[in-house]
């Protein structure tokens, strides 16, 4: 499921992402911030410093040499905006982080992480991806 483009959070027009992934990319809203972040490469990880389950799935990626846009929200500007649009991506009872995109789609949280490596299907999305080249 991509992201769709709506309006309601607030957030500074002339915001830019810190860091590799969107350099010097002026976003209008915390939707498409997500959005462009999602398109603009292969992994991404909105996670939590502190969170556990975050350190699980980034630690799960790395060990499969993929190397993901992590985006530590406690850290970032607009993080509690952003927490705010992954709260309505996730299913009811899911928490919002970790989320994990692939291939500028949402592929969920460490469950749906977890699940994909063990029944084999994570390493070919990764692959159609482009986050993996073996």
């Amino acid at each position: 499921m991509q992201v769709a483009q709506k309006s309601g959070i607030g957030m500074d027009s002339g915001m830019a992402i810190n860091g590799d992934a969107a350099e010097a990319v002026k976003l209008d809203s915390p939707y498409e911030t997500v959005r462009q972040l999602a398109a603009c490469n292969a992994v991404v990880v909105f996670s939590m410093s502190g969170c556990c389950m975050c350190t699980v799935a980034k630690r799960l990626l790395f060990g499969l040499g993929v190397g993901p846009v992590i985006i530590e929200l406690d850290e970032h500007a607009a993080g509690p905006d952003i927490q705010a649009v992954l709260y309505e991506l996730c299913p009811d009872g899911q928490k919002p982080v970790p989320a994990v995109f692939v291939g500028g789609k949402f592929l969920g949280g460490v469950e749906t992480l977890m699940a994909c490596h063990i029944n084999g299907s994570l390493v070919p999305l990764l692959k159609d991806a482009g986050a993996l080249w073996l």
